[in-house]
């Protein structure tokens, strides 16, 4: 899953302790989230999206474990349970996006068009939370977008589902982080966290029971691995930041990109796409640009 869902409290977290310390958790980071979509490739598609991310939350449940006493003592008003319930399904659809396209399209090209999570939350933050946009983030946002149409290259190519799925899940990742937002500064980060895994498998399920299919045991036993990595990728990626400013550990994220790209040459015959790099490099900028105005805006 994408690497961005997970930052919802760990940027409150950033220190200066380590810069190589930070740059380490978030080689770590890239390594697992690239494990994940690995793990996901793999499955083949036999098993429908929604069924692969339901048994994913469903297997991953163990790791809930730690927070159970976190949601219990938490006394939530009807707004949180009510915003944890709207968030929950829009990740929920998200992930179902993300699975689907990931089927479908290369896995250079899903990590490349995730990079757009931040950019869809800047947007949304000017929109729904109504945040400031200067004139440095307008231009950051536009070479976003212009790194996404060179990964697209729309008028140039036939464009695949997969890739319309993956915009959509970007943009349901977005949200879903915005409701987080608001409500991080009213609640814990286990508190946020646990309703996450708690209330998305709920979302999942009808979408999951509409069309069943009897899984494998070695479709059970990946998808574990892709929660013990998916849950790890978020606890070093938090170790990152803890490490580290945003600002020296964001660029590292471009080596999920090599990664992935080499992932798929090697074991899924995806030959590498210029284009794809480029584009991905032009978003990873952009995002790195904003969080360190961010980083600054801070400081000062």
């Amino acid at each position: 899953m994408p690497a961005y869902a997970g930052m919802t409290q760990a940027q409150t977290l950033e220190k200066a302790d380590s810069p190589l310390r930070g740059i380490f958790w978030m080689l770590v980071t890239g390594l697992c989230f690239v494990a994940v979509t690995a793990l996901v490739k793999s499955l083949d598609g036999r098993l429908p999206a929604a069924e692969s991310a339901f048994l994913r939350y469903i297997l991953g449940a163990v790791f809930l474990i730690p927070m159970f006493g976190a949601l219990i003592r938490s006394k939530l008003t009807k707004r949180q349970v009510s915003l944890f319930g709207l968030r929950g399904l829009v990740h929920a659809l998200g992930v179902i996006l993300w699975f689907y396209a990931l089927a479908r399209i290369p896995i250079a090209e899903v990590t490349a068009m995730n990079y757009m999570s931040p950019i869809y939350v800047t947007l949304g933050a000017v929109l729904l939370l109504g945040e400031r946009l200067a004139i440095r983030r307008i231009l950051a946002v536009g070479v976003a977008f212009l790194g996404a149409l060179v990964i697209l290259r729309p008028g140039f190519r036939e464009l695949d589902l997969g890739h319309f799925a993956m915009i959509g899940a970007a943009i349901g990742f977005a949200i879903g982080y915005l409701i987080a937002k608001k409500l991080s500064g009213e609640v814990s980060a286990a508190v946020v966290v646990g309703m996450l895994s708690l209330m998305v498998p709920i979302g999942l399920a009808p979408m999951a029971l509409l069309n069943w299919v009897t899984p494998t045991l070695w479709e059970l036993v990946v998808l574990m691995g892709v929660a013990c990595f998916a849950t790890a990728g978020h606890y070093t990626m938090t170790m990152a930041f803890q490490a580290a400013p945003v600002s020296v550990t964001m660029p590292v994220q471009f080596l999920q990109l090599v990664w992935s790209v080499l992932l798929g040459a090697v074991f899924f015959a995806e030959p590498p796409d210029f284009f794809v790099i480029l584009g991905g490099l032009l978003i990873v900028s952009a995002i790195s640009f904003i969080s360190l105005r961010e980083a600054m805006l801070k400081r000062a």
